[in-house]
């Protein structure tokens, strides 16, 4: 008689704050439902972070989250913050004092955020119906941890003649970028392997080392991919005259926070969108150990009341299994089920248009039957 062996992924899940909680349970279950389809068993636990780590423990990122985190192999994130917090010290505040630290504790350097939007969302684009009529597929690939963000020196002064000068620097190296381009080469891989790379070549001599080096980079890993280099003013304006004509978009950080809010505007709704951040080393099944979350916030006016879309938390789930785990198969699965759903014509308020909609169970329950 034939035994299968079931795999274990280990990960640790902090739904955070407002409607962090509710999406966060409907992707649990998407991942046993499909653990059990694709030969997997989820081992996880949930701990406090952002405001209820706050609450709970007089911190945003407790001394035992972060333990909990660094004896797992990947973070599935709900979402943090809300009013209650915000009269605290901007340092002190759950969204700094807890995905910061979170980033800088395993070197989260890589960003991944698709923007994707079925062509039944279409409507919520704010682009050409002609345009947007087959959806949009793009990936987001942007460097987190490096470039005008965190160059030093950074500072204020007050000159001789009484003006205020202020100095941010941008700095890249090539470690930096290499290992970046790499994550966009493993990504396109999975795509249309084809890798626009945005820079501002033409003015600075980092955007100049970046397209030397992601050249050079690519054709040393994969000198098949298709490879292209775009000024970054250029780039915001193809996003939105056509989307599909990019696949994997390549940025350092501050080109990639400015495009991948554009993407996500032009897909109509945060409700829909996942991201992934992936660290420098590895994790024990020999893939990068990353933190995933919906790029949505906590929603505190509709928290618990059951009115959450789910979808975003479930896709994060999905990149976790495909970039942390290697499981392709059941990433597929799962976005397949997301999109059977929307396929189908349920919508939760945020994606309704004015239209009936449905709740978060209605959403989970639909998700799960779909996951075959």
């Amino acid at each position: 008689m034939e035994v299968f062996l079931m795999n274990t992924i280990r990960f640790t899940n902090l739904p955070g704050d407002g409607i962090g909680p509710e999406v966060m349970s409907t992707a649990l279950k998407v991942l046993e439902k499909t653990g059990k389809a694709y030969n997997f068993i989820c081992e996880t636990a949930d701990h406090d972070v952002g405001g209820i780590g706050i609450d709970n423990h007089g911190e945003a990122l407790p001394s035992s989250t972060l333990e909990a985190c660094q004896s797992v192999d990947a973070i599935l994130f709900g979402s943090v913050g809300g009013p209650k917090w915000e009269s605290l010290p901007p340092k002190d505040q759950p969204e700094r004092a807890a995905l910061l630290p979170l980033r800088k504790a395993f070197e989260l350097f890589a960003n991944l955020r698709p923007g994707n939007l079925f062509p039944e969302l279409a409507d919520l684009s704010p682009l050409r119906s002609d345009v947007v009529s087959n959806g949009i597929d793009v990936l987001c690939v942007r460097e987190l941890t490096g470039g005008i963000y965190f160059g030093q020196p950074k500072s204020t002064r007050t000159l001789e003649d009484g003006q205020k000068e202020a100095i941010d620097t941008m700095i890249y190296r090539t470690g930096e970028i290499e290992r970046i381009t790499e994550i966009a080469v493993k990504a396109a891989a999975l795509r249309g392997n084809k890798i626009c790379s945005v820079d501002k070549a033409n003015v600075l001599e980092t955007s100049v080392l970046w397209r030397q080096t992601v050249s050079e980079c690519i054709n040393r890993l994969d000198p098949s991919i298709e490879l292209s280099h775009m000024y970054v003013d250029n780039a915001a304006m193809q996003l939105v005259r056509d989307p599909n004509q990019f696949d994997v978009l390549l940025t350092e950080n501050m080109f990639g926070d400015i495009l991948s809010d554009e993407l996500a505007v032009i897909c109509g709704s945060l409700g829909m969108l996942a991201s992934a951040s992936l660290g420098t080393g590895t994790n024990s099944s020999g893939h990068p150990f990353g933190l995933y979350e919906p790029a949505g916030g906590t929603a505190p006016d509709i928290a618990g009341k059951g009115l959450a879309n789910p979808c975003a938390q479930v896709l994060s789930s999905a990149l976790m299994l495909r970039y942390s785990f290697g499981l392709e198969d059941a990433a597929l699965a799962i976005e397949n089920a997301v999109k059977e759903t929307i396929r189908s014509g349920l919508r939760t308020g945020d994606i309704s248009q004015g239209e009936p909609s449905v709740g978060t169970a209605e959403m989970e329950e639909a998700i799960l039957s779909r996951i075959a």
